[in-house]
């Protein structure tokens, strides 16, 4: 609702009246509900503020509608943490585009603050149970956030306009006792070198210092199986694993000169014991996609038995 008034408050500030018209040989008539002209929705606010631009704040508010529209009335709250860079992008895109059209004396700067919570992690038991339910109840609504991050260039995902994400560091400060903020944003320019360059030195030394605690939560192929037992009602062994992975390019085939050449998000090649490492996402994904029966004959090559008749 406020990107639609705001992109209203834009068009009408440059003389155009974000109406819907009719189709008329007439001049210009407008099509009226309730004695109101129809205004343009956000997706249409979306092509006639773009034209033909698309830039990655553009596809943030396009992900964040289509989700909606899965989502409708459905009451989701497992989803937030995998949306948060997603939302907190709309935020900071929402406070430049008004500051930009229209000064910074109506920028939102003190108005919204940083969300807090709890705890520093979920519990792997809540974790477990969070997946589980979303796996049945959120299946279409994940398939969709999984298609659609899927098909974008690396290019827009990493782009903070599209999906804002952090690590939380630790501030040090000289004077504890100032009055100062506890988080600050810090921008970058992902066009310039320079400043590329030091954020991917800065996250490779937290990637770095979170290998011994991150490898503790990775799975080996059996505990893989294992675990989409326990979800997947069709059949699901070691051979059809393999042919997940080779289905969904998860990892490189054995013998690969490149082996550490994985999609990270599924598995991580372990260099010490030359084997692979999968995650928590990858027992999920497989278990959401293998629970379609048409899914399953394609990525198998055999039909799912059919259900026994009680």
């Amino acid at each position: 609702m406020a990107w639609t008034a705001l992109f209203h408050a834009i068009f009408f500030k440059n003389g155009r009246r974000p109406w819907y018209r009719k189709k008329t040989t007439k001049g210009i008539r407008y099509v009226y509900v309730d004695a109101e002209p129809k205004h343009w929705e956000l997706a249409t606010c979306l092509e006639e503020y773009y034209q033909e631009k698309n830039p990655p704040e553009r596809t943030n508010l396009q992900f964040l509608i289509a989700l909606r529209h899965k989502i409708e009335h459905r009451h989701l709250p497992e989803l937030d943490p995998a949306l948060y860079g997603e939302c907190q992008a709309a935020l900071l895109n929402f406070e430049d585009l008004l500051s930009r059209e229209f000064g910074a004396r109506y920028a939102l700067t003190e108005t919204l603050a940083i969300s807090l919570q709890f705890s520093k992690s979920i519990p792997p038991q809540k974790a477990t149970a969070m997946r589980l339910h979303l796996a049945s109840v959120g299946k279409d609504v994940l398939a969709f956030i999984d298609g659609f991050r899927a098909d974008l260039t690396e290019e827009v995902v990493n782009d903070p306009k599209y999906s804002f994400r952090v690590y939380l560091v630790p501030k040090a400060t000289g004077r504890p006792a100032a009055a100062d903020v506890a988080v600050e944003f810090v921008s970058y320019d992902p066009n310039a070198a320079d400043e590329t360059e030091h954020l991917k030195r800065v996250v490779t030394l937290i990637k770095e210092r979170q290998v011994p605690i991150a490898n503790l939560e990775t799975l080996r192929a059996g505990q893989v199986v294992e675990r989409v037992r326990q979800v997947l009602t069709l059949p699901f062994n070691m051979a059809t694993h393999i042919a997940a992975w080779s289905h969904y390019g998860g990892r490189p085939s054995g013998g690969s000169d490149r082996p550490e050449r994985t999609k990270a998000k599924f598995c991580v090649y372990d260099k010490a014991h030359r084997d692979y490492l999968y995650t928590q996402e990858w027992v999920d994904f497989i278990s959401r996609q293998l629970s379609d029966a048409a899914e399953y004959e394609r990525v198998t090559g055999k039909k799912p038995p059919a259900p026994v008749a009680q």
